[in-house]
Parts: C-alpha cells; sequence; structure tokens
C-alpha cells in the first residue's frame, strides 16, 4: 500500500540510482548510436541526454543560485511557442559535443544537482518555470524526465528495463495530474472519481482515489507510468478501465508540463495516415 513515508532524502536517492541504471544503457553506445532518431520528434538519443542535462543544471542552479537560474528560465521564456527556438536554447551547446564530451557533460551537470538537492529539507520550494515546487514534487519531476527520456533511449536501441519500485513516484504524479490534463487542454474534466489500482514491481498493490469510485484504473504501475508519460498508447497496455472517466483520462492523460501533447498512436495504426 502508499505508507512509506516520502522525504527530498528519499526522491534524491531513487533520482541517483534512476540516472545510474540510463548512464549504464548510454555508456554501452556506439557513437553513431548517439544519432539515432528516437520517439521524440526531431530528437535524437543526444538531444535526450541534451535535454536531462541542461535541466539537471538548472534545477541545481533553482536550488543555490536562484539569479543564475532566472536568467537561464528568462532566456527560454523567450522562446515559448517555438520549439525550434527552444532546441537552439537548450541544445546547441549539447548538439556540438562528441559523444564521450556529452556523456561527461551529463555526469557533471547530475553531480550539481545531487549536490544542491541534498540541502533541500522537506518543506523548502524551489523556483521553476512556472509556480514554485515543493522540494519532494521538485525532485520527482527530476526522476520522472530521467526516466521518461530514458524509455524514449531504450526503446530506441531495444533495451528492456527492469521496472523499479522507484516508478511510485511516477504514478503518484501520474495520478495527481488528472485535473492537469484537462486544464491544460482547455476542457472540462469529468466529475466522476477515479480510483487507480496498480500492482507494483515489488508485488505491493498502490492505490490512489476513493474506494467508492464507479470509474477505476487497474494494471501495473509499469503500464501506468508509460501511459500517463505518453510513451505507450494505453491500448498497447494491460491497463483496464472501468468508467467513462477512467477511460477517457487515459486516452490524452498527461503528467509533465507544457503544451498539450497527444500520446503516441496505437501501434497498429503508426504507419497509416
Amino acid at each position: 500500500m502508499n505508507d512509506a513515508p516520502v522525504t527530498a532524502a528519499s526522491v534524491r536517492k531513487d533520482l541517483l540510482a534512476e540516472q545510474a541504471d540510463l548512464d549504464a544503457v548510454v555508456s554501452t553506445l556506439e557513437s553513431a548510436q548517439w544519432e539515432l532518431a528516437t520517439p521524440s520528434p526531431s530528437w535524437s538519443i543526444r538531444d535526450q541526454i541534451g535535454h536531462l542535462a541542461y535541466f539537471d543544471r538548472a534545477a541545481a542552479a533553482a536550488i543555490v543560485d536562484v539569479d543564475r537560474f532566472r536568467i537561464m528560465r528568462d532566456e527560454l521564456i523567450e522562446h515559448l511557442g517555438d520549439p525550434a527556438g527552444a532546441d537552439a536554447a537548450t541544445l546547441s551547446a549539447t548538439r556540438a559535443m562528441a559523444p564521450g564530451e556529452l556523456l561527461e557533460h551529463w555526469r557533471k551537470s547530475r553531480r550539481e544537482l545531487a549536490d544542491a538537492a541534498a540541502t533541500l529539507a522537506d518543506d523548502t520550494r524551489v523556483e521553476w518555470y512556472g509556480p514554485s515546487m515543493g522540494s519532494k514534487s521538485f525532485l520527482t519531476a527530476r526522476l520522472m524526465e530521467a526516466w521518461a527520456h530514458g524509455q524514449d533511449i531504450a526503446d530506441t536501441v531495444g533495451v528492456e528495463r527492469s521496472a523499479t519500485d522507484r516508478l511510485r513516484h511516477i504514478a503518484q504524479l501520474g495520478y495527481i495530474t488528472r485535473g492537469w490534463t484537462y486544464v491544460n487542454r482547455g476542457l472540462e474534466m469529468p466529475e466522476e472519481a477515479v480510483r487507480v489500482e496498480l500492482n507494483a514491481p515489488s508485488g505491493d498493490t498502490w492505490v490512489w482515489g476513493p474506494a467508492a469510485a464507479d470509474s477505476t484504473v487497474r494494471g501495473t504501475a509499469l503500464d501506468f507510468c508509460l501511459v500517463t508519460s505518453q510513451r505507450r498508447h494505453v491500448a498497447d497496455t494491460g491497463l483496464a478501465t472501468q468508467g467513462h472517466a477512467a477511460a477517457d483520462w487515459l486516452e490524452k492523460a498527461q503528467l509533465f508540463a507544457g503544451p498539450p501533447s497527444d500520446p503516441p498512436p496505437p501501434a497498429g495504426h503508426r504507419d497509416q495516415g
């Protein structure tokens, strides 16, 4: 059940483990593989890692050097609504690096974030690109990014990653952003509550939502995280929904910030249209 205490220190520990697992994947890649296209439009594997490095450094600055972070934030905000401009602002430096140099750059960025995160108390608030965030939510967002972009890389090179109970952080984020999914699209969220019951990798059961809810989502934590992070279409997973509210949500679920984004089409429709 969902009874283990979550602290900034425990999320930091899981973040470091998630980053290390991804490092183990990319550190074995040949130079040519860093240029492979990933499921993220226009992004190669090098761009996935460059993106993580940029925002890990930004996150470290947000914790320990707010003035430097505000400069980074203002520079990026200038490119809102312009994906090419945003990519130029965040990826131009890493696109010029050799793979080995980029890997070391990401490792240095991770160390900066790890050192900064070690100073966070559970009640600390951190400035970010939108509203400030509590320390636990802030680090959870970094963990989610490492896991989700790591999934794009794993899918690209055909690596099967082992699911861990670190997914609990991402599943929690997936559940609490149900409302955001609708607000971000300018839509009214169905009034019905949704209960989510997930089988954790460890064999535990994770539950969110009222027991009396008519709408439910049941399945593995991995599938739920893949769907809410838009790495899989719900039809390509074993998730079972009951009720309109649950089905409607998972058709458009988006746990991450940014403009509205659609999940990938079902596997049988990806080469059509």
